[in-house]
C-alpha cells in the first residue's frame, strides 16, 4: 500500500508511506530517553543532555547531514552524464552507497541514521524533479525522449534525472521485497510465547484495534480527507520491522536480561500479529477502495 512510481500523489498510499519515513526517525529521541530512566544513557540534569543532543542536534544533524549526501551525489552523477557524457553504470546500486554513506556519516556526528537516509532520499528526488519539471512524471520524460529518439536517455541532458530516478527507484523496490521477506523469516524464527508476560495479547490488541486508529484519528483532524480514506490510515501502517531496529538497539545499550526478554517477545508479537492481520486485509481493502473512489481496477 505504499507510493508505487514516482510523482504518485494517491493519498492513502502517499499517507503511509511518508509516516513509514518520518515515524522511524522521529521514534530514536524517545528510544534514547527510555534509555536514560532505565540508567543506561545520560540524559542530564532536568533532561537538558536529552533534550538539546538527544533532540535538537540529532534531528537537525541527520536532517542536514542526509540532505547534503543526496544532493551532492545526485549533481555529481548528473554532471558527468549531462556533461560528460559519461555513465557510471550500475546506478541501481547507488541507492546502497547512499545509504551507507549518509547512515555512516549521522552516526559519527552522533545524529539520527534514519533521518539522515530519509533525507537524503527526498533530496535526490528534489534533484530530478527540479531538472524535469515539478509536475512531470520521470516515466513521461522518458518517453516523450525516446519517442523524438534523442539519444541514449542515460546521458541526455532532458532525461540523465528522470532515468537516475526511475532506475534507482525500480532497484529499491526490489531489494525491499527482498528484504522484507528474509526479516519477516528472522521474525518468525525468533517468535517465543515463554517469555510474554502476562496481558500482552490484550496489549497487542489494544494497540492494533484502539491506540492505533485513535492516534491516526487525531492526527488527521483538519484534513480534507474523506471517512473511507481515514478508515484505511487508520488501519493500515503498523507492522514496525523498523521497531526490530530499535529493539536490537536498546537491547545492545545494557537493557537487563529481566527486561530484554519480555521486549523482544512482545515487540516481535506485535509485528507477526500486524504482518498477520493487515498482511490478510491490505490487498482487498485497497482494492475496493480503488475500484470504487477512484474508478480504478487495481
Amino acid at each position: 500500500v505504499q507510493v508505487q512510481r514516482a510523482g504518485e500523489r494517491e493519498p492513502v498510499r502517499f499517507s503511509l508511506t511518508g509516516e513509514a519515513g518520518f515515524n522511524d526517525g522521529t521514534a530514536f529521541p524517545f528510544v534514547m530517553l527510555g534509555l536514560g530512566l532505565l540508567g543506561l544513557h545520560e540524559l542530564g540534569p532536568w533532561g537538558w543532555r536529552w533534550a538539546v543532543v538527544d533532540g535538537i542536534w540529532a534531528i537537525a544533524a541527520g536532517l542536514t547531514i542526509g540532505t547534503l549526501g543526496g544532493w551532492a551525489v545526485g549533481w555529481l552523477v548528473l554532471r558527468l552524464r549531462r556533461k560528460h557524457r559519461s555513465s557510471l553504470g550500475y546506478e541501481e546500486f547507488l541507492a546502497l552507497g547512499l545509504i551507507g554513506f549518509t547512515y555512516g556519516a549521522a552516526i559519527l556526528a552522533h545524529a539520527y541514521g534514519f533521518l539522515a537516509v530519509f533525507a537524503a532520499g527526498l533530496a535526490l528526488r528534489a534533484i530530478e524533479r527540479r531538472h524535469s519539471g515539478d509536475h512531470t512524471k520521470p516515466e513521461a520524460v522518458l518517453e516523450t525522449t525516446r519517442q523524438d529518439a534523442e539519444g541514449d536517455p542515460e546521458i541526455h541532458p532532458r532525461t540523465a534525472p528522470a532515468h537516475l530516478t526511475e532506475t534507482v527507484l525500480a532497484f529499491n523496490e526490489q531489494m525491499d521485497r527482498l528484504i522484507e521477506v528474509a526479516l519477516v523469516l528472522t521474525v518468525g524464527l525468533m517468535l517465543s510465547f515463554e517469555a510474554l508476560p502476562p496481558g500482552t495479547l490484550l496489549f497487542v490488541l489494544l494497540l492494533i484495534f484502539v491506540i492505533r486508529p485513535v492516534a491516526v484519528f487525531a492526527g488527521l483532524v483538519g484534513t480534507a480527507l474523506r471517512a473511507p480514506q481515514r478508515s484505511i490510515l487508520a488501519w493500515l501502517g503498523i507492522r514496525g520491522i523498523g521497531s526490530i531496529y530499535y529493539l536490537m538497539y536498546a537491547v545492545n545499550h545494557g537493557v537487563a536480561d529481566e527486561w530484554a526478554r519480555p521486549l523482544v517477545a512482545v515487540t516481535l508479537l506485535v509485528v507477526a500479529v500486524s504482518i498477520l492481520l493487515h498482511g490478510v486485509t491490505a490487498t482487498p481493502i485497497m482494492r475496493v477502495y480503488q475500484r470504487r473512489w477512484l474508478g480504478a481496477d487495481d
